[in-house]
């Protein structure tokens, strides 16, 4: 009996093909382009950077303005759009490129402009989700989310947006939106629930928790590389290496002041979303775990398996040092062999190719804007702000260090909310350094100020961040687009209302606490955060309030009654002192 009589040959869908030959392509580009050890962004493309042109700094910005315009106002598809952008930062930069500057505009030499780090992560990620898709994970951790709500559709959220904060600080913000999306979506429909607020709620809180670590955010594990001490001392500044960052200086640096901004933001969600995020939903649950449970146990275990080993090699990353790009690569294909060889179709459903498309998109616009001159524009500019303020002897470092530490802030999160947080942050890297360097100010304060900036302002539009873009293409996909406008409206407010607590934050720690007082004020700032939070949650439950009640508990009575006690306390201390 032949061969083809036992396994007859399978007609392959084209798309399998393309999809296949991307994964190689992108691996492949990544060799070409990055160090397989490597963790930053694209590297030198060999365009030349065109020097004092303002004429071609103008013509940069009014393109970078035009093509959020189209996505802003959703004329047309927000990957069209991007194209569309790149392809004219690539005709300009051309234009205005030196004749004698010896660059080849091949298409070979603009896709080196695209972060395939970034890329290659995504294009992992959804693979493997889609494997997992099909064993009924998703849907079984739908069911066990409303069990433990008891039919509460608040508590509901808060259980999800909690589990969404703690896995993106330990998988990556990208990764658990790809893992959630779909879970929330379906347990939406099951409860008859609006799923475009949760699945905001969720993004908001995603880039919130994936803040904490290094390897929550990408804008985070490009820092980790692009600023540690090796790479410091590689970018010509050997002075300011003992300020490189490492995987457990994130934790110990970003975790208290992400920590700060949780209750407040869940009471902005409430607040917000008052009239969805109301009443409750009572369905059988013994119908619904019959109904949504496991359907593949076997391949959940393999799968299971590869995707808790690739997690371990991210957290493994500051000792491996191998790309996780490449891990999220490596286990797709791993788990492509281990579960179905022969059909592709299924598990690649799940990519979502005009996501990456988009991001290819807005990596070569914003790289192509960066050799015309704009992103330099604009570190000049931060730069001579800083500049203004105090000086690098005396009583004015203190002055300048705030000056810098609050400037190089809340310049990232506003600008990561209109330029996508990734490209932002690959090119304010190098600004940094500059800042440190010419300005002689200490730089740590300044990468926290940047990544801090940069992971929290990704919530303040739909394109301000991976995990944003990535949810509004899957939501989309399943029938539910979400708008700019209305991304814009949650996210913008959550951004200023955290960036301001982190302000306060990096004031007291890196600011008064100068002088070896930053991890007392750290200890101070956690200590406050937890006895407000138990306070918090002890007086709503005293009210008959659940947790996620408590949490948000927001009785002005009791806030007031507490500062005339306070106030009353005071006066009769300064009383009796007198």
């Amino acid at each position: 009996m032949s061969a083809h009589a036992v396994f007859p040959p399978r007609r392959r869908h084209a798309s399998q093909y393309i999809a296949l030959g991307l994964l190689a392509f992108t691996g492949t580009m990544m060799f070409t382009t990055n160090s397989i050890a490597g963790g930053g962004s694209a590297s030198s493309s060999g365009f030349a950077d065109i020097e004092d042109n303002s004429q071609a700094v103008l013509v940069g910005l009014g393109i970078l303005l035009g093509v959020y315009a189209l996505i802003i106002t959703e004329v047309v598809h927000r990957t069209l759009a991007a194209a569309v952008g790149g392809l004219l930062a690539v005709l300009a930069l051309a234009y205005y490129t030196p004749a004698d500057a010896d660059v080849a505009f091949t298409l070979g030499a603009v896709t080196t402009l695209i972060d395939w780090e970034t890329i290659g992560l995504l294009l992992g990620m959804m693979v493997m989700v889609g494997i997992l898709s099909h064993t009924g994970l998703f849907e079984w951790f739908a069911v066990q989310a409303y069990k433990r709500s008891g039919g509460s559709v608040w508590t509901l959220v808060v259980i999800l947006c909690s589990v969404t904060a703690v896995l993106s600080a330990f998988l990556d913000n990208v990764t658990t939106m790809l893992l959630l999306t779909p879970v929330t979506i379906q347990l939406a429909k099951v409860l008859d629930l609006k799923p475009i607020p949760i699945l905001i709620s969720e993004v908001l809180f995603s880039n919130i928790g994936g803040a904490a670590t290094m390897i929550g955010d990408p804008p985070n594990i490009m820092i980790g590389s692009g600023l540690s001490a090796s790479a410091i001392e590689k970018a010509g500044y050997p002075d300011l290496m003992s300020a490189g960052v490492t995987f457990n200086d994130f934790i110990i640096e970003m975790a208290p002041g992400i920590l700060m901004t949780i209750v407040p933001s869940f009471m902005f969600i409430k607040w917000f979303y008052a009239e969805e995020f109301s009443g409750s939903r009572v369905r059988d649950i013994a119908e619904l775990e019959s109904k949504y449970g496991i359907k593949d146990a076997a391949m959940l275990k393999v799968s299971g398996t590869i995707l808790f080993l690739v997690v371990l090699n991210f957290f493994l990353h500051p000792i491996t040092h191998i790309a996780v790009s490449w891990i999220a690569l490596v286990g797709a294909v791993i788990m492509l062999l281990a579960t179905d060889r022969h059909d592709l179709e299924a598990p690649l459903e799940h990519v979502e190719w005009t996501t990456l498309l988009f991001f290819a998109g807005l990596f070569v616009l914003v790289h192509a804007l960066g050799y015309m001159g704009v992103i330099k524009f604009i570190g000049d500019y931060v730069t001579k702000g800083i500049a203004m303020f105090g000086s690098a002897e005396g009583d004015g470092v203190t002055t300048r260090l705030a000056a810098a530490v609050l400037i190089i802030l809340w310049v990232s999160a506003i600008a990561s909310a209109f330029i996508d947080n990734i490209p932002y942050t690959a090119t304010m890297i190098p600004v940094v350094m500059q800042i440190a360097d010419e300005l002689s100010i200490e730089l740590s304060p300044l990468i926290w100020a940047l990544a801090f900036g940069a992971c929290l302002g990704g919530n303040g539009t739909l394109i301000g961040a991976s995990a944003n873009v990535v949810t509004a293409g899957m939501a989309e996909e399943a029938g539910y687009p979400i708008s700019f406008n209305e991304f814009f409206k949650a996210g913008f407010p959550v951004m200023i209302l955290t960036t301001a607590i982190v302000s306060l934050y990096m004031v007291l720690v890196y600011v008064v606490g100068a002088d070896g007082g930053a991890t007392v004020w750290k200890l101070v700032c956690i200590g406050v955060t937890m006895f407000g939070v138990i306070w918090q949650i002890s007086r709503g439950r005293a009210k008959g309030k659940n947790f996620a009640e408590s949490l948000v508990d927001d009785d002005m009575e009791a806030f007031t009654e507490m500062a005339e006690s306070a106030v009353d306390l005071i006066k009769s201390v300064t009383t009796s002192e007198e």
